[in-house]
């Protein structure tokens, strides 16, 4: 049985099960390939979950990313001791799949190989270009849902807000506790599309 709690799900929620981008699930839904309705008076998308599983069947698309659902979740931060603390708390407080990268060389690589739900990034990453980072991951049709969240102890509260702007889905300013990074990761997978 499907680890579902409800029987119809937005756009974004099919699009994280089938991993792939929203505006795929919608162009599945406008074709009538994928069966569902839209919301009366706005232009929401909204899929059955029966629908969502046929739809699965007949197209062979994998189940894994319903069956596994755990929120996959890479840290990049060339602070040892920043991504030993937070992978740990993050895999067993949250139950998150966690994946790490020190500098912006292995975040790009693990960005591509594990497709993480949210990239936490350390925007002074090892000299890199973080605000570049952040584009290329939104740029990428495989990444479209990975919502990145930098991270700062150097930059002012403006200065963190104004990252919105240019990439960032959020921001957290260090020092952070666990369930700060928690909320933030919650309120970023959460999203209605």
């Amino acid at each position: 049985m499907l680890p579902f709690d409800k029987d119809v799900l937005t756009t974004g929620e099919v699009a994280k099960i089938c991993n792939v981008a929203p505006r795929t699930v919608s162009k599945w839904f406008d074709t009538g390939q994928l069966k569902g309705y839209r919301i009366p008076g706005s232009k929401d998308r909204r899929i059955p979950v029966s629908q969502l599983v046929r739809f699965m069947k007949e197209h062979g698309i994998p189940f894994d990313g319903v069956a596994g659902g755990k929120t996959r979740i890479l840290i990049a931060d060339d602070e040892p001791e920043v991504v030993e603390a937070l992978s740990k708390a993050l895999s067993e407080q949250a139950n998150y799949e966690v994946r790490t990268a020190i500098n912006a060389f292995e975040a790009g690589v693990e960005c591509e190989r594990f497709k993480p739900h949210v990239l936490l990034l350390d925007v002074h990453l090892g000299g890199a270009d973080a605000k570049a980072l952040a584009n290329l991951v939104h740029k990428d049709d495989d990444m479209q849902l990975t919502k990145v969240i930098a991270m700062s102890g150097q930059m002012t509260e403006g200065q963190l807000q104004s990252l919105r702007t240019q990439g960032f889905d959020n921001y957290l300013r260090k020092p952070f506790a666990v369930r700060q990074v928690i909320e933030a990761i919650e309120h970023s997978t959460n999203l209605v599309h």
